[in-house]
């Protein structure tokens, strides 16, 4: 505490010792008030890559500078002393010695250098210890085992010692960021995984992680443990001894504080204090205890990597200089204030009587006793709150108590502010607030924050540079916005206030010429007198009295709960949970705050008098009680000092021994690669799966550990600190405070709150905390108890390395290198799943051309180890994301074959058309890399086939044709042409030429418009791209074919586009040539027949209008040559001379002059401008076209070119077709421009692809029911986004069984389908169906009751159907695998359940009737041993079941055995219901960014029409409420927070479960019979009641009645025009087909559209 200074002198030392160029960003203060000795520094830095330390600037970097006295830094500073003394004289020699060593040693260039200055050289250490040194350099002993010069270096072994100056800040932030200051050990530990001689600094590495193979190889001192804190850097400055180290995002006190549910897992909770405890390991094996564990003291990197801080302790600051708690609570305000002397804001802070400690309980009594101000009792309350002085993002917080209209006067209620109301609520008014809340869709009143960046730079606006000003204020510097005055600026802002005001009359003066000074208020005659009488203000009577109302709303129990929602401060919450946050708001209080008990008397003196009744003293007493957990202890040393350092006492015997064998061995000493062994590793990391250790270990390692206990007393009370960190991460509060320890240490009672602990929790935390300090275990005996899974060890020794300050190439050859000799495989897929959130990062950053290698490996391992779900959540967004970049190699390998085939192995097509196949089509736009490019068409081109007509067509013939006009590249076109000659003729007359020609016609509505001049470039470009496709797909097309499809009466659309006056010319060009390639495709006899007729007209007019000019628009196209060669056309008369020649030289020229009757007119136009002429050279052929030549300029046309990277990847490099390759090869010798050339083999390969794809018969021609704006209104992403337009069409339909089809399960490639219903005999089957084909290739015939549910269990590959028992069976071999049933009950409880079925039945007899659940399980008394639902968790590999008796059965399909019953009924229940339909947040999402995740509710749905939602841990009934007014026949989660049921009560419901329970739903109505059953897609919703459908939408409004209308349509069959009148039983999407299947009572099995 002797150096602290306030911020304004630590600033201007800093910027003395070292530069004007460091930037002071706010001191780091331990207390209430601005004084620090530590500071966080911003280095600004050209060519800063991605690093953790940079700040968001992007070209700086943030690190912590904490400078310490000579007085303070004890031990620290003879260390830096004698380093510079004994070593630096001697450190040109040392490093040529090094580099001749290095070199005789056969090492790389690099790999063990040290920069000068640096602890990390050994040799230096060595010789610095050898100078007299091995006794502590101050006689402190505080270890007992080694000297306080090797204690600092195993500490601190990278840290630059020397003279404290900018260039060695800037020096020490290079060589931080370049990662090299320990890419040495990276290198050696490389070298270790292949197999190669290495340096020692690996295996000491791996020795200080635990690795049992290296324990005998260790050398302290020479590498830094991977869990302390880096020291970067030891700078001597005048006085000082200035430590640097590393910006951590967050502590452990931020998390717990901010965002509790960041620690995420149980696994997350344990990684966490594994960490902690080998670090605390790692400092007690030096001898040394920590002495200070908290959680401020516990550091989180950017990836949530622990960091111990080690700058707080004695070591450090040396063990005279510690304050033990009595001492600090008795702190007078002198040693609070600044100790400059000439400091200019000295006198700021005189007056206050605060303590350097805060004792929450002792301060508020003080407060309420009127011992300590207002002022300073709202310092308290910040500080607890985690606000921070200097630090505008999260600064401390005032409430502004006058609006500065008058001077405030406690006689008169003007000028006062309303207390009882937030700032923002009387800025923004109640009306805008109710607004806001009934409005938004997470339902808030104010943001999520009370003092604004913003707002704190405004108030001090005239004091900050002005680069702070144009980052948080705004870019552009204006001095005149700035508020001019108090009261305006009061007005103005709907923030709180800031302390500033209340106690620096500097923030008044401006330091920017042209900005003025603050103005004061008229009633204050200078800002001095305008501080005090604000602050009287603040301190009076009034303000006082009121206070408290303030408190609640910015820190209290209104901050939550329905306090928040009558006093209109419900703050939006964080949308991101799971995310760790280094701020944000903190509710110190749930309960009110008391009122300050105290009145003042008017006496010189000011004398207190208690007037306060005893049921107030007892409400005092009760808070003060109930926020205990405000002051926590974790520290229990009642010798000691709280907070000093404590040597560990221990056997001194073995001292010298330890101390040779340090010293005894250089650390670039090369090993032999028989002394390396990999395979012990990898044993070290296996984990089995199946085993685990239980509760009964954990006893047996309790009853051990006491037995043999510590050893050494120094180290206990950090063991006691780790029990309470432990404690406080499960509690979220923390266990001891200064009573409840007292209390324990004397009596030995714990807190109450311990019980809240889970049992392995409870047992470790009472380990720690014992007593008597020599039954608490040490940390390596902890480190070793079952507590810790093997998953936690082994994920800590592969991450371990990724926290070297090393290069990310390095980390990332580490880590790639490891998981492919088995590291991921042998931990097990659970512990992968833990580690890939630390290494995905270096997948998706920016990585050198030798990098890729390393990340496409670490992804295919991550692809094979990982589950299903693991793989969506985790690894597909990161190839989102580099897709979505630029290109690398990377991308181009994430396209291959074989890596999308296995992606499409481990986690179904569905998923992958989702997430990653949008982003495969926008790589075919002209702005990406030509390898990409190639690399896409050849996925797109070679997946076509299998994932078959539907989704090809919805999900890339639309997505490309989408892109028409948008810069769409040659390859995309290509791809449209190659996939219809994959998919055969069929296809490309039903589906792509329609779709083609709808889109032609679309552009040429659009021409005849006026649109604005983007919107006609973008569809004459739209022109081109549609036109070009066209002529791709006919040249695969046979004459007969074309012209019965293009040009048959008088329908071509080639001659529509010529016709159009409107067009661009380059348009009207590739119309043109197009055609002319379709004629000479059909030959001379069919042209003149069928193409030249449709000609004369056009003809006709442009000899008639060439006197006009051109009515073009005459735009110039920027146009690919790639697509096509453009001949320069000055106006429509130029498609003469482009069109006539040509038709001359195809048909011959008599016959077109018979054809043309102005023939001679358009002869006399081509010879005068084009010199164009017409020459016999002999007779006519038999064919009847004449043989000549002529002078006529060459058209442009369609380039051919010979090399196209998409056609070499599909001719062996790349996507291999299965059953096609020959297909595929004469497919590639197709040209645009020279496709008259159709061979026989090449019609074969057609003919033979039309037969194949005839498997989708059924499929109908999509674009013929298109409307013609439909496809102008596509002008968003990729993705299909439009509204689902549902025709309500039956385009096939088969039966599927005798008797009623009750339930449908699709698959996720939408290729297979199973059925469940009534088969024969009245016996339930499940057949599967291949809908290719519309066929039923095999069945599941073991049911003796209906099947009324299925479910595929995904991930296994399996079937589950139930029929009252579940049957769990082989998809492919149809096999039973196992059957679970309840047992059987009583008679008198089946009695009950069967009469209360038959009850149900009676009360539902308006809604249920024989034909809706004939023959089904329902139908009759009921069970309450059957099963009468199933779901499946796809996360948790369990299954659901629902019973006929309300009640929840888990099933663990990977081990086939029952887990929990859940009872949704109350045991005074007079009857059970029954379970008719379940669903869990997030089973229904299989939309957006993220797959299917782990539930945090399950919903049943009951007969009874109730809804019960439980928690998804621990089975409790979160809540309950009568949802419907009969049977509940489907429940959906669409959103974690949307519940979708439906009823045979006739209405759909949707519930917002955010909102307050019982909540109001949107209700969907219009059906006039029960909804049997419902699908959802995104935000549609597609019913089902009795033969009708319904379409609704989740995103529509409702009417102020909050309800929905639903329009009900009659499914009818497309062809014939029918209706279907079977009641329909069930219904499933298919999304990527824009499909739905439904179910009927007569055993149908129908698709529609």
């Amino acid at each position: 505490m002797e150096a602290e200074l306030c911020f304004e002198c630590l600033q201007r030392q800093i910027h003395h010792d070292f530069s004007q160029k460091l930037t002071f960003c706010y001191g780091i203060s331990h207390s209430a008030l601005p004084f620090a000795s530590a500071a966080l520094i911003q280095v600004f830095i050209h060519s800063i890559h991605s690093s953790p330390f940079a700040g968001s600037g992007g070209d700086s970097a943030q690190f912590v500078l904490v400078r310490l006295s000579d007085g303070e830094s004890g031990c620290l500073r003879k260390y830096v002393d004698g380093y510079s003394v004994g070593s630096v004289e001697d450190d040109t020699a040392r490093e040529e010695d090094e580099k001749d060593d290095n070199g005789s040693l056969g090492i790389e260039s690099g790999q063990g250098d040290v920069n000068v200055g640096n602890v990390g050289n050994e040799t230096k250490f060595l010789n610095f210890i050898a100078n007299g040194t091995t006794e502590c350099l101050m006689d402190c002993h505080n270890s007992r085992w080694f000297s306080c010069a090797r204690v600092i270096t195993a500490l601190a072994p990278v840290a630059h010692i020397g003279s404290g100056s900018y260039s060695a800040v800037e020096s020490i932030a290079r060589n931080v960021l370049s990662g090299s200051l320990e890419d040495h050990v990276m290198s050696s530990l490389n070298l270790i995984i292949e197999g190669k001689p290495s340096g020692r600094d690996g295996m000491n590495f791996l020795s200080l992680i635990g690795v049992p193979s290296y324990s005998e190889k260790n050398i302290p001192g020479c590498v830094r443990h991977p869990n302390i804190v880096p020291v970067l850097g030891m700078l001597k400055t005048p006085g000082y001894i200035n430590l640097l180290l590393p910006r951590a995002p967050y502590t452990l006190e931020n998390i717990l504080h901010y965002s509790p549910d960041a620690l995420v897992s149980e696994w997350h909770k344990r990684f966490l204090i594994y960490q902690l405890l080998s670090a605390l390991s790692y400092v007690h094996g030096l001898g040394i205890a920590h002495g200070n564990l908290c959680p401020s003291s516990v550091m989180l990197n950017s990836s949530s990597w622990c960091w111990l801080d080690i700058s707080n302790t004695g070591l450090v600051k040396g063990k005279q200089n510690t304050v033990n708690e009595e001492e600090s609570r008795t702190v007078t305000s002198s040693r609070l204030n600044c100790m400059v002397e000439d400091c200019p804001g000295g006198d700021l802070y005189a007056d206050l009587k605060l303590s350097y400690v805060i004792d929450w309980p002792s301060d508020f009594k003080r407060w309420s006793r009127g011992e300590i101000s207002n002022f300073e009792y709202l310092l308290v309350l910040n500080r607890l709150a985690g606000r921070r002085w200097g630090d505008h993002t999260f600064h401390t917080v005032m409430p502004w108590v006058i609006d500065f209209s008058t001077k405030p006067d406690e006689n008169s209620d003007a000028s006062w502010r309303d207390l009882e109301k937030s700032k923002w609520r009387l800025a923004k008014g109640d009306e805008q607030l109710d607004f806001t809340y009934s409005t938004s869709e997470i339902p808030h009143h104010v943001s999520d924050e009370c003092l604004s960046e913003l707002a704190v730079c405004s108030y001090k606006a005239r004091r900050l540079p002005l680069s702070i000003l144009r980052m948080a204020v705004r870019s552009v510097y204006e001095p005149n916005e700035y508020p001019s005055n108090m009261q305006r600026l009061y007005q103005w802002t709907p923030d709180e206030c800031i302390p500033e005001f209340y106690s620096d009359p500097r923030i008044f003066y401006s330091i920017h010429s042209g900005m003025s000074n603050l103005a004061v208020p008229s009633w204050a005659s200078d800002p001095e007198e305008f501080i005090k009488l604000h602050r009287d203000a603040l301190e009076s009577d009034r303000v006082s009295q009121r206070i408290h109302h303030w408190i609640d709303i910015t820190f209290g129990y209104m901050m939550s709960g329905q306090a928040a929602i009558a006093a209109k401060n419900v703050m939006l919450p964080s949308s991101e949970h799971f995310v760790p946050k280094a701020l944000g708001r903190r509710q110190l209080f749930t309960q009110p705050h008391p009122t300050r008990h105290f009145r003042k008397v008017s006496s010189e003196k000011s004398l207190l008098l208690e007037t306060i009744n005893l049921q107030e003293w007892e409400t005092t007493a009760s808070f003060c009680e109930h926020t205990r957990h405000l002051s926590p202890v974790y520290y229990c040393d009642r010798q000691n000092s709280m907070y000093g350092l404590n040597p560990v006492k221990g056997p001194e015997s073995n001292n010298l021994t330890t101390k040779m064998h340090m010293t005894s061995t250089s650390g670039r000493e090369l090993l032999d690669s028989s002394d390396i062994d990999l395979s012990a590793m990898l044993e070290y990391i296996e984990v089995d799966d199946h085993t685990s250790l239980g509760f009964q270990e954990l006893l047996l390692w309790r009853q051990k550990s006491s037995d043999l206990g510590l050893d050494f007393e120094g180290a206990a009370p950090d063991i006691f600190s780790v029990g309470c960190l432990l404690a406080e991460v499960y509690l979220k509060k923390p266990l001891f405070n200064p009573d409840s320890l007292g209390a324990y240490m004397d009596s030995g009672v714990l807190p109450g709150s311990i019980q809240e602990l889970p049992p392995n929790a409870l047992l470790l935390v009472e380990a720690c905390i014992q007593r008597d300090w020599r039954r608490r275990p040490s940390v390596k005996c902890l480190l070793e108890s079952p507590y810790f899974p093997a998953t936690i060890r082994s994920s800590y020794l592969f991450l371990s390395a990724l926290h070297l300050l090393a290069k990310s190439g390095s980390r990332l050859q580490y880590i790639s290198e490891f998981a492919r000799q088995g590291a991921l495989n042998s931990m097990g897929s659970f512990a992968a799943e833990m580690c890939a959130p630390y290494c995905i990062p270096y997948i998706i950053a920016p990585l050198k051309e030798t990098e890729v290698e390393n990340a496409f490996i670490l992804l295919n391992e991550f692809l094979k180890c990982l589950k299903p779900l693991a793989i969506k959540t985790l690894i597909l967004p990161a190839i989102q994301k580099i897709l979505q970049a630029n290109y690398s190699h990377l991308k181009v390998s994430l396209l291959q074959d074989s890596f999308v085939r296995e992606l499409w192995n481990r986690i179904g097509k569905q998923a992958y058309l989702d997430m990653m196949h949008p982003l495969v089509i926008s790589n075919l736009l002209v702005s990406t890399h030509k390898n990409s490019v190639a690399a896409a068409s050849v996925l797109l081109i070679g997946s076509s086939e299998e994932l078959g007509v539907p989704v090809t067509y919805h999900q890339t013939i639309l997505p490309l044709i989408q892109c028409f006009g948008k810069g769409l590249c040659t390859d995309g076109i290509d791809v449209l042409v190659r996939i219809g000659g994959l998919l055969g003729e069929s296809f490309i007359v039903r589906q792509l030429i329609p779709a083609l020609r709808n889109v032609i016609l679309s552009c040429i509505d659009v021409s005849n418009m006026d649109k604005p001049e983007p919107m006609q470039s973008w569809n004459s470009l739209a022109f081109i791209d549609s036109l070009l496709t066209l002529n791709g797909v006919i040249a695969l097309l046979s004459s007969e074919v074309i012209i019965k499809e293009m040009v048959q009466d008088g329908s071509c659309i080639h001659v529509k586009v010529l016709k159009q006056s409107h067009l661009d010319l380059q348009v009207l060009q590739v119309a043109a040539t197009t055609l002319i390639e379709i004629c000479k495709r059909i030959g001379p006899d069919l042209c003149a027949l069928h193409i030249l007729p449709q000609l004369k007209e056009l003809f006709d007019e442009l000899v008639f209008s060439q006197d006009n000019g051109s009515s073009s628009s005459g735009r110039i196209l920027s146009i690919s040559k790639s697509k096509v060669n453009m001949l320069h056309v000055e106006s429509r008369m130029d498609l003469v001379v482009l069109l006539y020649p040509a038709f001359a030289s195809l048909l011959g020229i008599e016959k077109l002059r018979q054809c043309c009757a102005t023939w001679l007119l358009l002869e006399q136009f081509l010879q005068q401008h084009h010199n164009w002429k017409w020459e016999y050279t002999r007779e006519t052929s038999k064919s009847g076209a004449d043989h000549t030549t002529a002078q006529r300029p060459h058209f442009g046309k369609i380039p051919t070119s010979d090399h196209n990277p998409a056609k070499m990847l599909l001719n062996g490099v790349g996507w291999s077709i299965p059953q096609s390759q020959g297909r595929a090869k004469n497919l590639i010798s197709l040209k645009h421009g020279d496709s008259h050339q159709h061979t026989s083999s090449t019609r074969h390969a057609i003919t033979a692809s039309t037969e194949k794809c005839e498997s989708w018969f059924w499929y109908p021609n999509v674009a013929a029911s298109w409307d013609r704006p439909d496809f102008l209104g596509r002008i968003g992403g990729l993705k299909d986004e439009q509204p689902w337009k549902i025709r309500s069409s039956i385009i096939h339909a088969a039966r599927a069984h005798p008797g009623a089809l009750r339930s449908l399960a699709v698959s996720h490639d939408e290729c297979t389908v199973f059925t469940g219903g009534v088969g024969p005999g009245f016996k339930g089957t499940v057949q599967k169906w291949e809908l290719p084909r519309m066929k039923s290739t095999s069945g599941y015939y073991g049911h003796d009751e209906v099947v009324n549910d299925i479910s595929i269990l995904s991930s296994t590959g399996r079937i589950a159907s139930c029929d009252g028992t579940i049957h769990i069976w082989n998809s492919q071999t149809a096999k039973l695998i196992s059957v679970h049933a309840e047992q059987s009950t009583s008679s008198s409880h089946t009695a009950s359940t069967s009469s209360s079925a038959s009850k149900v039945n009676t009360e539902h007899i308006n809604m249920l009737n024989s034909n809706t659940l004939s023959n089904g399980v329902l139908s009759s008394a009921f069970g309450g041993n059957l099963y009468t639902c199933i779901h499946y968790l796809d996360h948790d590999e369990k299954l659901i079941a629902g019973t006929g008796n309300g009640s929840l059965r888990f099933i663990d399909i990977a081990h086939d055995k029952k887990l929990q019953l859940w009872k949704t009924e109350s045991v005074e229940a007079s009857f059970s219901s029954l379970i008719s339909a379940i669903c869990s947040c997030g089973s229904q999402k299989m939309q957006g960014n993220s797959a299917a995740s782990s539930p945090s509710w399950i919903a049943a749905g009951l007969n009874s029409g109730h809804c019960r939602l439980l928690d998804a841990r621990s089975g409790s009934i979160i809540a309950s409420w009568l949802a419907h007014d009969g049977f509940v026949t489907k429940l959906a989660a669409p959103e974690d927070h949307l519940l979708v049921s439906s009823s045979l009560d006739k209405t759909l419901r949707v519930w917002d479960l955010r909102r307050s329970w019982p909540s109001q739903s949107t209700v969907f109505r219009g059906y006039s019979d029960g909804v049997s059953g419902f699908s959802v897609w995104g935000q549609d919703v597609i019913s089902i009641s009795r033969n009708k459908i319904g379409v609704s939408s989740l995103s529509r409004c409702m009417n102020e009645e909050g309800q929905q209308r639903v329009s009900l349509q009659k499914l009818y069959v497309a062809d014939r025009g029918t209706i279907n009148f079977s009641p329909l039983l069930s219904i499933s999407i298919l999304p990527f087909s824009r499909l739905f299947l439904v179910g009927t009572e007569d055993g149908h099995l129908k698709i529609c559209c």
